[in-house]
């Protein structure tokens, strides 16, 4: 097993593939961020160390105290098997950084021990690099790597380092290099080639010239993606020189002016002049005649080359072991000897610079814009982005590509000993890697991921295989949809119900959707990570209408029947069950934390098994002796709303609002964050309750005793003994102190008071609590999830924080304090019950809790439980005790999580959106909000119907009809592209979408057969006759029967069953649908492309003409896969992360700043260079840096967030369109004014494209494109984006809001600098108007707006003298009007506008981080024209006004 390798070989790097050749396989780079500062500065070897001293500014953190020692650094210590050791360093100390729960995160101190190594090589300058000694665990293979990506050493591939004349091992790790330390002479050794090395060195040469080619990322290949910010820019934003606000050219493009109605497409992807890489060779490929015969094999002939020059020379090249010559071949005779003049030359680049100087001028320029491109666009990321549009690219002669694809290898695994990689092995092994520290969790991690990275790119290369009829089926003889196959040690099936095993839960739909729960059980299972139980690696990919399930191979399982090697669970739904206690013992563990009741079944004999998970999980125990457990589609309880069942009634909530609904299958699974948040609710709901009455029963206590005082003196000894027993009780916190009521008991009753709940019965604590818990848990709940989701996660940073936040902030804090109050008491009692402490306990204090238990549907009792039984509805399963109350409690919990969902959850939801804490951009962004909520995107429909109703939020009514419209046509698409036949695919995507968008007659297919496949024509004919692929469904021509017509009319009947949503009767085609729903037909197109996986030609599209079809055959360029798979995560990165968000929150930014840098370094250590959650985590630092007044920082890392977002989400993802305006803010603030235009204008662009022009984001970005435009005096066309945001905030926030107030004030600023008095006074007054009503006469805003209306009326009233005494000509002849007294806006006031809009404020600091800003603040307001208010005054006005 070649893992040891694997991890020690590249995991550090930001590469794709573990082995060598990958390196050198258009990843040359492998995540080196060396090259253009080599020259002038150390470059530094290893990625990681690299990006650490690039992209944290970290500070050393010793229980978040700051060290002084400038030359320590945080580091931390990862790649390299042997965890122990790296543990055992001399230099290391752990210390403690911050509490996260009960588990103390510990960080690695490490004296940072940088030194510098001079590099000669043969034919350059000798040049020094920068090695860490101590700190990491780097080998010298990344010298190699460096090496081989450096402007001037680029060319080699084979050649071995040498230090004092000892040849150094790769794989050695350099602290462990004797005699290396500072000012070493590494020596760079040409080394003699192998068949093998001769082969990755020419493979090198060509991913050198194709390096700049933007070909792959458009492909989808290799893990490239696109990334247009230089282009944008025009070059690197941070190399530029301010520049001065008079020379800014700010002329919007027509296309993002308001109004307009045009989106273009071909500016998606602006193709910048020089993109085109500059061509070196023409042709560079084997010769034929390769291999070399026998007698030229003894004299060293490795291979034959055939190149064709610039100069359109030909030139037949051999490869020996000491180089590459030109030898005597021609296309016609062969003579291996070498031509004269002979030119040896070891490295391939050498002999093409002697012999085409065109090649070497061509190669040099290559070499320079290679190196100028930012590292995060060339390195790969961890997963392949695919562009949903592209360009025609030339396709060229590339052998190497030609070779790759027809060769028997499988891509990359050849250079790994021992052939094709074992995956379950790697995958299994990795987890079993110790993770008891820090060094040992981040190698772990870095492990898991790496491994499960390459997985998921092979599965995906061979589902793709699978479905292009490239492999072999296992079983041959069977109907193809029957038909499993093995590639790769990865094994392949198809989502159909073969053999009718679905029969009974809806067929085919539900082998269609089982993989696809299967993938979220090992999912959390993954996730709960449970040590001895094993999942197998699972990727889901669609493509080409097929649904493929790739796992990895449990050893053993193919020699055996599975009946005979399932020792758990069911394989028929529960006729015949097995159990074992070993699996038992394992799942109950996991079970505990997903909430899995274990619970017993029959079998058809009537023989009682008990299981912990569903029944048709199955347990497998592996040749290798692992417990797997597979078939995990229904870990999660079943969705009673979209089950019709026999004798069940839900509650008249839910069936008023139209449920149960039959769904197309019965596999319908509640999901993780909707369980997740209906027990957190039900908890709290217990606590209150049995808090609640325990006061009372202390209350009366309390009364009675004091009643008996005053009766009686005899008492006095009963009372002591009573004293006593009172005072047990309170060890327990059961009753409150004797004396002591006051305390708790006043909190309580403050609480008692301020909720007034006085509980009558257990029905209506439930009321009571449910409707107040609606808003906590889900807020605490979001809180939490936020922060791993979108934009949500900067929301911390706005106006919630503002003024209004801090007086809620108080209440919160209590109620968070009598919410733990209640808790300590309730939990103490559970707790002695559970113990079985048999303190005299009161049969009162019991039957409290016995009733707290009982009003929230408790298992038990005694305490709270609530766990689910995912058997309760499973169809064939039998129950021991099938009528018993145990059974009906169990299926009560499934309804009323159920009901949850539509009672609690979906209201929540339309809440967020309606305080736009939540704003959805487009679909995919739609349905992260609604599974971050747990609600699944079958709800979409009844969600769509809630949201029609609210006036506010038809912009989210357009996106989710949209999302129901595209998925729709998914479905249908996907069976649609099964009846295809491969020679008709173009035409037959091009006819659909024809039939889907366009406002065209599309021609029916008897008459417009020839006009639909002109070119086809004759193939056609010709092919009559033939079979076609066994796959294919049906007739050849069965997709031309599709009409418009038909195909609107199955929509409607799909959108009905699917999603039970009525599209509106007038809707019959695509123009009714974009007029009803106000839609945008580019928009359903990129979302449609995006789900099928289809490419289309970027050009100019026309929709609306009614006699041009809007789509051809030449217009679908390819159809790429679309995988669902797990995502390991960084879990102390995420940590840090959560620690640091919470720290700012406080208000506490430095130290939130450090534990976030952390939090980078750690992301970086486990995925490498790319990943969407270090894009998130540049984001945050960035505005923590611009907060901080760090500008420059600040725009350095958000251009990394930017690039980042857009390789890993996409170029035009949401959360790239936020990255685009949180930099323009950034190079505004750096007096980069046309650069934040160009972004601002790129941002307005994509929003428009993703979502259209209605929309709260456009408001955002309009109110930011007028300011800056009104900073340079571009007075106009800032009244034009001005009035347009004024226009959409009215609509989206209401017209009283203050949003409105802001926007009304800028278009009387900008409308007074035109001069224009009159308008100005109007909107001003209207700004006035709300703040009075909002604020109160009283308030700062207030004031300064009554103070703006006086300065306006002034200046009117002298304006319209002057204009009177023209007009009456009193004022001579000569008289002109005066000039109209504008100051133009300095930079930092607009600067500070900007900041109020976008929500930046400076607010909730504590006094010793004012103390520290304030020298910070003096040098800006130094800088600056204008004074800068306080950071205090801002946080009374800044945030008043953002509180909206």
């Amino acid at each position: 097993m070649a893992l040891g390798t694997q991890v020690d070989n590249t995991s550090e790097n930001g590469t794709k593939s573990t082995d060598e050749h990958d390196s050198q396989n258009g990843k040359e780079e492998n995540g080196l961020y060396s090259s253009s500062e080599a020259s002038d500065t150390a470059t530094t070897v290893d990625m990681k160390m690299k990006v650490r001293k690039e992209d944290t500014v970290t500070k050393s953190l010793v229980n978040g105290e700051e060290k002084e020692k400038g030359e320590a650094e945080v580091a931390v210590i990862t790649n390299g098997v042997n965890g122990e050791e790296s543990a055992k360093g001399e230099n290391e100390a752990e210390k403690g950084a911050e509490e996260r729960g009960k588990e103390e995160q510990e960080v690695v101190f490490i004296q940072d021990m940088g030194f510098t190594v001079k590099i000669v090589s043969p034919g350059t300058e000798p040049f020094d690099i920068q090695v860490w000694k101590v700190s990491s665990m780097e080998l010298v293979q990344e010298i190699h790597q460096l090496l081989m990506d450096r402007e001037d050493t680029c060319h080699r591939t084979c050649f071995s380092l040498q230090l004092d004349g000892n040849t150094l091992d790769n794989f050695a790790e350099l602290k462990n290099i004797e005699g290396l330390k500072e000012g070493s002479i590494i020596k760079v050794v040409e080394e003699p080639y192998t068949m093998r090395e001769a082969r990755i060195h020419v493979r090198h040469v060509r991913d050198l010239l194709k390096s700049l080619d933007p070909g792959d990322a458009y492909n989808g290949v290799d893990c490239s993606s696109l990334a247009f910010l230089n282009v944008v820019t025009q070059g690197d934003i941070l190399e530029k020189k301010k520049s001065r606000a008079e020379s800014v050219d700010c002329t919007p493009p027509d296309y993002i002016m308001p109004g307009n109605k045009e989106r273009p497409l071909l500016a998606l992807q602006p193709q910048a002049k020089e993109q085109k890489a500059p061509l070196c060779i023409k042709v560079l490929t084997t010769s034929g005649w390769n291999p070399p015969p026998g007698h030229r094999k003894m004299r060293g002939d490795l291979m034959y080359l055939h190149v064709v020059t610039l100069e359109e020379k030909h030139y037949h090249i051999t490869a020996c072991s000491r180089g590459f010559f030109v030898n005597q071949s021609s296309e016609e005779e062969f003579n291996p000897k070498p031509s004269t003049p002979s030119h040896l030359c070891h490295s391939l680049i050498e002999l093409l610079c002697q012999i085409s100087p065109a090649f070497k001028r061509n190669f040099a320029f290559l070499q320079k814009k290679r190196t100028m491109r930012h590292p995060f666009e060339r390195v790969a990321t961890p997963y392949q982005v695919y562009a949903w549009c592209a360009p025609l690219i030339d396709h060229t002669v590339d052998s190497i590509r030609a070779e790759d694809t027809f060769s028997s290898k499988l891509g990359y695994e050849e250079h790994i000993p021992g052939q094709t990689r074992d995956w379950n092995e790697e995958l299994q092994t990795t987890r079993e890697l110790p993770h008891k520290n820090l060094p040992e969790r981040l190698l772990r991690e870095r492990a898991i991921f790496k491994v499960h990275s390459d997985f998921v790119a092979a599965a995906t290369r061979g589902a793709m295989a699978v479905i292009d009829g490239n492999v072999m089926a296992i079983n041959p003889g069977e109907e193809a949809k029957m038909q499993m196959f093995i590639w790769n040690n990865i094994f392949f099936s198809l989502g159909f119900d073969v053999r009718d095993h679905y029969k009974e839960l809806g067929g085919d739909a539900a082998a269609f959707v089982a993989p696809r729960n299967d993938l979220q059980g090992v999912r959390v299972y993954s996730a709960v990570d449970p040590q001895g139980l094993y999942t197998l690696g699972t990727v889901v990919i669609d493509y080409r209408g097929y649904r493929v399930t790739a796992q990895s191979i449990i050893p053993g399982i193919l020699e055996r029947e599975q009946e005979q090697s399932v020792v758990y669970g069911s394989i028929d739904f529960g006729r015949t069950v097995v159990s074992h206690p070993k699996y038992l013992e394992l799942l109950s563990k996991a079970g505990q934390q997903l909430k899995i009741l274990p619970h017993s079944v029959l079998n058809e004999k009537g023989e009682v098994f008990e299981l912990c998970s569903s029944v048709e999980c199955k347990g497998i125990i592996g040749n290798d002796g692992r417990h797997y457990i597979l078939d995990l589609m229904r870990t999660f309880p079943p969705d009673v709303n979209f089950l019709k069942l026999e004798g069940e009634e839900l509650s008249k909530e839910v069936k008023a609002l139209g449920f149960p609904i039959e769904h197309k299958h019965k596999l319908c699974c509640l999901r993780q964050e909707l369980i997740d948040s209906f027990i957190e609710s039900r908890y709290l709901m217990y606590i209150k309750y049995a808090a609640f009455h325990l006061q009372q029963l202390g209350v009366k206590k309390q009364r009675e005793r004091e009643a008996r005082n005053s009766q009686e003196k005899e008492l006095k000894d009963k009372e002591g003994q009573l004293k006593k027993l009172e005072s047990v009780m309170n060890g327990s916190a059961t009753i409150m102190k004797d004396g002591g009521e006051g305390d708790v008991g006043e909190k309580t009753a403050v609480k008692d008071n301020k909720e007034q709940v006085i509980v009558k019965s257990e029905k209506e604590v439930k009321k009571v609590s449910e409707s107040d818990e609606k808003d906590k848990v889900n807020g605490e709940k979001q809180s939490v999830e936020g922060k791993a989701s979108g934009d949500a996660k900067e929301k911390e940073l706005q106006s919630k924080n503002g003024v209004v936040s801090k007086v809620e902030g108080k209440d919160s804090n209590e109620s968070e304090l009598e919410a733990d109050e209640a808790k300590k008491i309730v939990e103490s009692i559970t707790y002695s019950f559970s113990n079985g402490e048999e303190q005299e306990m009161e049969e009162s204090t019991r039957d409290i809790v016995r009733r707290a238990a009982l009003a929230v549907g408790s298992l038990k009792d005694t305490e709270f439980d609530i766990r689910f039984n995912p058997d309760v509805y499973s169809p064939g399963v039998r129950h021991v005790d099938a009528d018993g109350a145990r059974l009906s409690k169990e299926r009560q919990l499934v309804k009323d999580a159920a009901e949850f969902l539509l009672t609690v959850q979906i209201p929540t939801f339309i809440r967020d959106c309606l305080d736009h804490s939540a704003a959805p951009m487009d679909g995919t962004t739609l349905c992260e909000a609604m599974h971050n909520r747990g609600i699944n995107v079958r709800y979409l429909g009844k969600i769509a119907d809630m949201l029609a109703n609210v006036k506010q939020l038809e912009y989210v009514h357009s996106i989710a009809v949209a999302e129901l419209l595209t998925r729709a046509a998914k479905h249908i698409f996907t069976l649609y592209m099964q009846s295809t036949e491969l020679m008709c695919l173009s035409a037959a995507i091009s006819h659909f979408l024809n039939c889907f968008l366009s406002s065209s007659q599309v021609p029916h297919p008897q008459q417009g057969n020839d006009e639909l496949q002109t070119k086809n024509a004759k193939r056609r004919n010709k092919r009559k006759g033939r079979g076609g692929n066994p796959l294919d469904r049906g007739s050849a021509d069965e997709w031309a029967s599709l009409t418009p017509k038909s195909l609107w009319t199955q929509l409607r009947t799909e959108l009905k069953s699917y999603y039970d949503w009525e599209m509106a009767s007038s809707v019959d085609g695509i123009d009714a649908a974009v007029e009803q729903y106000s839609l945008q037909k580019i928009s359903l197109l990129r979302s449609f492309c995006i789900k099928t996986g289809v490419q289309i030609l970027l050009r100019e599209y026309t929709f609306d003409s009614k006699n041009r079809l809007s789509f051809f055959e030449e217009d679908i360029i390819n159809i790429f896969p679309v995988v669902k798979h797990i995502n390991p995560r960084a879990s102390d990165a995420y940590n840090f992360y959560t620690t640091g968000q919470g720290k700012i929150q406080q208000g506490f930014l430095k130290e939130g700043y450090e534990l976030i840098s952390e939090a980078l370094n750690l992301l970086n250590n486990v995925y490498g260079a790319t990943h969407p959650e270090i894009a998130q985590c540049l984001r945050m630092l960035a505005r923590l840096n611009y907060v901080m007044g760090e500008h420059g920082e600040a725009m350095a890392y958000q251009q990394k967030a930017v690039l980042m977002s857009e390789r890993v989400n996409g170029i035009d993802h949401p959360y790239t369109i936020t990255e685009y305006t949180h930099l323009a803010l950034y190079c505004f603030a750096n007096s980069q004014v046309s650069t934040a235009l160009k972004l601002l204008y790129r941002a307005r662009y994509l929003a428009l494209l993703v979502c259209g022009e209605n929309h709260p984001e456009i408001a955002l970005l309009d109110s930011n494109i007028s300011l800056i435009l009104h900073a340079v005096g571009e007075y106009e066309l800032s009244l034009r984006f001005l009035e347009k945001a004024l226009a959409l905030n009215i609509r989206y926030y209401g017209a009283k809001s203050l949003k409105v107030a802001v926007s009304y004030h800028l278009v009387a600023r900008t409308q007074s600098c035109m001069g224009d008095f009159r308008s100005a006074l109007q909107n001003e007054k209207e700004t006035y108007t709300i703040y009075k009503q909002q604020l109160g006469e009283d308030h700062e805003k207030t004031r300064e707006s009554s103070e703006c209306l006086r300065h306006l009326t002034t200046q009117a009233v002298v304006l319209q003298k002057k204009m009177n005494e023209i007009c009456n000509g009193k004022a001579g002849a000569g008289a002109s009007l005066p000039p109209i007294q504008i100051q133009a806006p300095s930079m930092g006031s607009v600067l500070d506008m900007l900041n109020v809009i976008n929500g930046i404020l400076f607010v909730q600091i504590s006094q010793q981080d004012i103390e520290n800003f304030k020298a910070e603040i003096e040098k800006r307001q130094l800088k600056e024209s204008s004074p800068t208010p306080s950071i205090e005054e801002k946080e009374n006005g800044s945030a008043s006004l953002k509180s909206s």
